[in-house]
């Protein structure tokens, strides 16, 4: 029996005063005696029967009432601790595996989401289970840690996180359901009940292009004869809808014929059985196309409808960049990458132990540098993020304050150089390597992104009405005059505009997580240990919009970076003018 089915046992089913039962039902200790205590009780209050036979015979049928309750209740109590059991022993087994690597159990999307999920529902169901008959210990346990669960946002933020991936990636509903995913090390699968769960959070969000996917793939395996608390019918009725919505009336049909088979007294099918039939009679009439054969329901695949669009513009070029797809690295391009040993201009401290470095890209250059941090510094500088990592922020474009937006997802933390000497050497070692001043660059920011992570396509310097990059390439202008301009985006500093970015990856990502510039086809995977640098302000101080750039969705594993931003004062001799504006 699963936690959601229990109930509160039924105690009484004998017509006695309501005292008695507020009596039982607060009583924490059973009394060995309590069916002779509770026939005392009954008596008391209806010592008159005792002047007919034919009202104590009612007595003879209300004790057999109170013995078969009394069994149902021990019935109840034995169920009930045998869910418990039943629970405890899977969470002993799944504990166990997930405590011996953390990090690489919750890699796998599904474990991080499941995991998400448990503690939102499944361990509140238990919790109400348990406080059928009070339990003081676990109750106080539970209020103790109830502060630190995720709620119910965080389950549906989960969700979409699965969704995001499935999106990115191009992978089915299957492949999730079934733990298909590249570089994973542990193996989960969603359950009947989990799909439905994903398809009814993106219903309830009006997304109903995944509600189909994911109560497809509920149908699909409940059709395989998967067991599951959600009904056959409950799955038919959102998935009928919600083809429905998508535009196709035949396959809605389909399914709604087949959920009226299977529950006739459903309470909706059949009016919509009827409406649905009516408008494809239109439709069919309108088109003049021939009438299909309702027999053979079609299965639902991913591509069978479109994905609706949104407000980004590039999100396809941006998406297949993450997959590896469409990076413009060409034979002569590449021809025009480098290696080299950088000494920061013959830097004192980088003389004898100069930087690797290696050309990521050449036309705007972007560069890698290897061995920035050591695996010892890494794990400090982890260990004081952690503490203090919060949801990832962006700055409003009108006001210049921090704020949290949808299309970041990650969390960060801001590490003054003085909490401890590791950032305040790597502070001085981005100095060295780069060559610009890290007096007027924001603190270090440390981000992890989890299931789902992403930072979808942004500029990191801050925009101006018509900069001089429309002049200079007509071809943009339509797509960037969609952007919004954040001129006074970092007025509050009084540090100017970022002028380049540093960012340092902390560790290695089995799948995803790359860091693409959609507007001229880069891909840089992560890899732990090394940095990318580039400039986001030509030598002018005007904007290169070819900066533009994304981190694209961790599939599987963990993604900790930290990042370093240049502003433009302090660096009027490090970086002098150019003689052009795009130079």
């Amino acid at each position: 029996m699963g936690l959601a089915d229990m109930r509160s046992p039924v105690l009484l089913h004998c017509n006695i005063g309501t005292s008695t039962l507020k009596m039982m039902k607060t009583t924490k200790k059973h009394s060995p005696f309590i069916s002779l205590g509770l026939f005392l009780l009954i008596s008391a209050s209806r010592a008159e029967i005792f002047t007919s036979i034919g009202q104590m015979t009612d007595l003879i049928y209300t004790e057999k009432e109170l013995v078969q309750s009394l069994k149902e209740y021990i019935q109840a109590e034995e169920s009930k601790l045998a869910a418990v059991k039943s629970w405890a022993s899977k969470l002993d087994r799944l504990t166990r595996m997930s405590t011996s690597d953390p990090e690489g159990y919750l890699a796998h999307p599904v474990n991080a989401y499941k995991l998400v999920k448990r503690l939102n529902t499944e361990w509140s169901d238990l919790e109400s289970l348990v406080l059928q008959n009070p339990s003081d210990g676990f109750i106080a346990n539970m209020s103790v840690h109830r502060q630190y669960f995720p709620d119910e946002e965080d389950e549906k933020g989960a969700a979409k996180a699965l969704m995001r991936l499935q999106d990115t990636y191009k992978l089915d509903s299957e492949s999730f359901s079934k733990g298909k995913l590249p570089g994973v090390r542990y193996n989960s699968q969603l359950t009947v009940d989990d799909c439905y769960d994903m398809g009814k959070t993106a219903y309830n969000d009006v997304d109903y292009y995944h509600s189909v996917l994911w109560m497809q793939q509920a149908l699909r395996q409940l059709d395989a004869g998967e067991e599951a608390l959600v009904s056959k019918a409950d799955v038919l009725d959102y998935l009928s809808y919600s083809v429905y919505q998508m535009g196709d009336l035949q396959r809605a049909v389909e399914l709604t014929r087949r959920l009226v088979a299977l529950d006739p007294s459903h309470q909706r099918a059949g009016g919509n059985l009827h409406y649905f039939e009516k408008l494809l009679q239109k439709e069919l009439r309108e088109s003049e196309r021939a009438k299909p054969n309702p027999s053979e329901e079609r299965p639902i695949q991913l591509g069978t409808y479109d994905r609706p669009l949104d407000y980004l513009p590039e999100r396809e070029t941006y998406e297949a960049l993450c997959r590896g797809e469409g990076i413009k690295l060409t034979p002569a391009r590449r021809s025009r990458l480098f290696c080299r040993y950088n000494d920061g201009n013959r830097n004192p401290r980088l003389l004898l132990a100069p930087m690797k470095q290696e050309d990521e890209w050449d036309n705007p250059h972007i560069v890698r540098f290897l061995d920035t941090l050591s695996d010892a510094e890494i794990e400090k500088i982890k260990e004081l993020a952690k503490p203090r990592l919060a949801r990832a922020t962006v700055r409003d474009p009108k006001t210049g304050v921090l704020t949290v937006a949808q299309y970041r997802i990650s969390k960060s933390a801001w590490l003054e150089g003085d909490v401890d000497p590791v950032i305040a050497r790597v502070n001085q070692r981005i100095e060295d390597i780069t060559g610009l001043s890290v007096a007027t660059a924001e603190l270090l920011q440390v981000a992890n992104y989890g299931v789902g992570g992403q930072y979808e396509p942004h500029f990191d310097f801050s925009r101006r009405p018509f900069d001089s990059v429309f002049r200079t390439d007509g071809n943009r202008l339509a797509t960037y005059l969609n952007y919004k301009d954040e001129p006074d985006a970092f007025k509050s500093l009084g540090t100017g505009n970022r002028v380049a970015t540093f960012l340092n990856y902390m560790s290695d990502v089995e799948a995803g997580g790359a860091t693409v510039f959609p507007d001229f086809g880069a891909a840089i995977l992560p890899r732990k240990g090394t940095a990318v640098f580039w400039y986001n302000l030509f030598r002018s101080g005007e904007g290169d919009y070819r900066t533009r750039h994304a981190a694209c969705p961790v599939l599987v594993g963990s993604k900790w970076v930290s990042n370093k931003w240049f502003h433009e004062r302090g660096q009027e001799f490090r970086r002098p003018c150019g003689l052009t504006e795009v130079d």
